[in-house]
């Protein structure tokens, strides 16, 4: 297994403008895997939507507050503080602040591939564009770029199939993929 360790000094804060901020701690390795330890704040009503890591694993343990989880086709449910949660790779999920007071969490994922370089630009996108989305350039680009190690299930199919290839014909010619320049190479897909 290839390490896609970044060289960089922690921690490192990425904030979407919207509600949420996470801190990369710092990146270890534990008999042969890698992790990277996060801590994260959301605030009440805030969260990720729908999303999968196709290869990476993510855990949870909350520090202070309620959370509520759904995993795709499962019904809602909400953990409180001292309790942990763990979504396997290829699960599809989303969490949400389900309290009143500033949900903080520990946590890690394994292995972490681009997860960095993904949710920083992510988060970078959304708090530039507002309204709390990623431009439609940028969507476009990270989740093609980026699709054998994450996917937004809550954007339809229709989208991703035939506007976002529009979306970067467009955008590539108008040279806005600069911004990705020095982007690292996706993970090639699992053979598990």
């Amino acid at each position: 297994m290839e390490s896609t360790t970044i060289k960089k000094k922690y921690p490192v804060t990425i904030d979407n403008g919207h509600g949420e901020q996470l801190t990369f701690l710092g990146r270890e390795v534990r008999d042969g895997v890698e992790y990277v330890r996060v801590e994260n704040q959301v605030s009440p009503g805030s969260g990720p939507p729908m999303h999968v890591h196709h290869q990476q694993h993510e855990s949870l343990h909350i520090l202070e507050g309620k959370m509520g989880i759904e995993v795709r086709g499962e019904q809602p449910f909400f953990l409180n503080e001292g309790q942990s949660a763990t979504f396997k790779a290829g699960i599809a999920h989303r969490f949400w602040n389900a309290g009143t007071t500033t949900l903080r969490c520990t946590g890690e994922i394994w292995p972490p591939y681009n997860i960095e370089y993904f949710l920083g630009e992510v988060y970078r996108s959304s708090r530039e564009n507002g309204g709390g989305r990623p431009a439609a350039f940028d969507a476009a680009y990270l989740l093609s770029k980026y699709r054998s190690e994450f996917d937004m299930l809550g954007i339809p199919a229709f989208v991703k199939k035939v506007i976002f290839p529009v979306v970067l014909f467009i955008g590539k010619l108008r040279g806005w993929d600069g911004r990705f320049k020095g982007a690292p190479e996706a993970q090639a897909e699992s053979s598990k």
